[in-house]
């Protein structure tokens, strides 16, 4: 079975891997697949993430979370990574 949380975690390959970094140099990921499993969707997907995040940041260019990064809360799951909740403050 697939593992989705554990993807990207692997400090001997990614420095500091439980620190988002948009910056980060190696950018490859299996999040679509790869090969003759990869997602026929993926184009649509990057497309409305990418819509979607230009349209929030234009509209609130001031975002930022509510609370410091260290209470953020982690849903407990084996298959994948996620937060509970992003509280965020819009000014």
């Amino acid at each position: 079975m697939l593992c989705l949380a554990s993807a990207h975690r692997d400090p001997k390959r990614y420095p500091s891997p439980d620190e988002f970094d948009i910056h980060r140099e190696d950018k490859a990921h299996l999040a679509l697949g790869q090969g003759m499993h990869y997602c026929l969707g993926a184009p649509l997907a990057r497309m409305e993430t990418q819509i979607a995040l230009h349209t929030l940041l234009h509209r609130f260019p001031r975002l930022d979370l509510a609370v410091p990064p260290q209470q953020l809360q982690w849903r407990a799951s084996f298959r994948s990574r996620a937060l509970k909740a992003v509280p965020l403050t819009l000014r």
